[in-house]
């Protein structure tokens, strides 16, 4: 009987390290699908060493001067490499922003809603700050903000809606997508807005899609953009820096 139980019992153990084995060999190739910066194409953006930026911790860096007058945290979008979105980063941080870019558990914001927390405490020299994101990354950001929203002037999402209720609240908010995005649910879109306070901003930006918020190539599902990847990053920064001077004054 005895020998009985032991065979059960390695029998056992045996089917417990077979279905740890499967499961994380699972999430590995999970995890190496994602889509990955175009290193090339982000060279050639330009501004690299122009930026100040530093390492606050691991996975968490920021770019531009830290006595800046307002500063973006911003979550990737799911599946992204999130140093596809320097160029962003850069570019805003060269119009005054300070711009604080999150790496994400396996790339998905889900994993990481609160990677915020403790931020700002960082840069006690910011006294306004927004939350942003793309895509997945929005929503995350969200969904963050709807937690701490008194501690926040506003939110920025890019190719994202949000899901939580803000309708109520002060925030400011800005929404841009690509006029060619097909990635995006628009009917969730347009459905969500009723979320955003009265006040929101939404720009379609002419030509673009759902990729080019960031540079990390093209998206399977997306539309086809008739602006450069760079023309849209310049444009969404533009777009950036413009509603949060007009919030300033």
């Amino acid at each position: 009987m005895s020998i009985f139980k032991n065979k059960k019992i390695v029998i056992w153990i045996s089917s417990i390290f077979l279905s740890i084995s499967i499961l994380v060999g699972g999430l590995s190739i999970y995890a190496s699908d994602y889509y990955r910066a175009d290193i090339t194409a982000i060279k050639e953006f330009g501004l690299d060493g122009a930026i100040a930026q530093r390492e606050i911790k691991k996975g968490i860096t920021a770019y531009g001067k830290e006595d800046a007058d307002y500063g973006i945290i911003f979550y990737p979008g799911g599946k992204v490499e999130h140093t596809a979105y320097v160029p962003l980063m850069r570019q805003l941080a060269s119009k005054g922003a300070l711009c604080i870019l999150i790496e994400m558990p396996f790339k998905l914001a889900v994993l990481g809603a609160n990677k915020a927390d403790g931020i700002r405490e960082e840069f006690p020299n910011v006294s306004r700050w927004y939350m942003s994101g793309h895509s997945l990354g929005g929503a995350m950001a969200s969904s963050y903000v709807e937690k701490n929203a008194s501690e926040f002037e506003g939110l920025i999402l890019l190719g994202a809606y949000s899901t939580k209720d803000l309708s109520a609240t002060s925030l400011r908010v800005l929404s841009i997508y690509g006029s060619e995005d097909k990635v995006m649910n628009m009917e969730k879109y347009e459905e969500c807005k009723a979320n955003l306070p009265v006040n929101a901003y939404d720009i379609k930006l002419k030509g673009g899609c759902h990729a080019y918020f960031g540079m990390y190539g093209e998206q399977e599902g997306d539309g086809t953009a008739t602006i450069t990847n760079a023309e849209q990053i310049r444009k969404t920064s533009d777009r950036i820096t413009n509603f949060i001077a007009e919030g300033a004054k």
